[in-house]
């Protein structure tokens, strides 16, 4: 009986969550969100920009859709890394909050997610590849504690209610 609650819980968690988050982000302004996505990215990437690594960008933008919670926008480099609304990138990544969230953890393989159909490619497939790369050569522990820590346990928690859902 236990596990059939724990069940029907994680059910609706992971139906009903990307719902609500998708009504909670349309309230935000796309000013705002591009700020803070901006921020967040920055703050991630921050050594990668400093070492130069992103330069492969400059001119180029890579394309960013968050399907379940209804997110778009695009990243690029002019000297500093830059966040807008989607307008034409070169390429674009799209998958949902959880395979997003697992990849970012180092959870889950991108390629094992594309050929799944779960991460979707199109454009520049080779501009794909080096900001994939780029995306699997951070090391978790050296993002400051508070990003370290909420990825881990958000990665945790939704593999905690899909075995849950897939188990019952």
């Amino acid at each position: 009986m236990a596990q059939a609650f724990q069940h029907r819980l994680s059910e609706h968690i992971l139906h009903f969550a990307p719902r609500l988050s998708r009504r909670s982000i349309a309230l935000v302004p796309v000013s705002m969100k591009m700020v803070l996505i901006a921020q967040i990215l920055n703050l991630v990437l921050a050594e990668q920009v400093r070492s130069g690594e992103l330069a492969f960008l400059n001119d180029k933008s890579v394309g960013i859709c968050v399907d379940d919670i209804d997110l778009q926008f695009q990243v690029g480099m002019d000297h500093k890394l830059w966040v807008q609304p989607m307008n034409q990138p070169n390429v674009i990544f799209s998958a949902n909050v959880p395979e997003l969230l697992l990849v970012a953890a180092g959870k889950e393989d991108p390629d094992t997610l594309f050929f799944q159909r779960k991460l979707r490619i199109e454009g520049d497939t080779e501009l794909g590849l080096e900001v994939k790369n780029i995306l699997l050569s951070i090391e978790l522990d050296s993002l400051p504690a508070p990003v370290n820590i909420a990825v881990n346990k958000l990665a945790q928690l939704l593999q905690t209610l899909t075995s849950t859902k897939d188990y019952g």
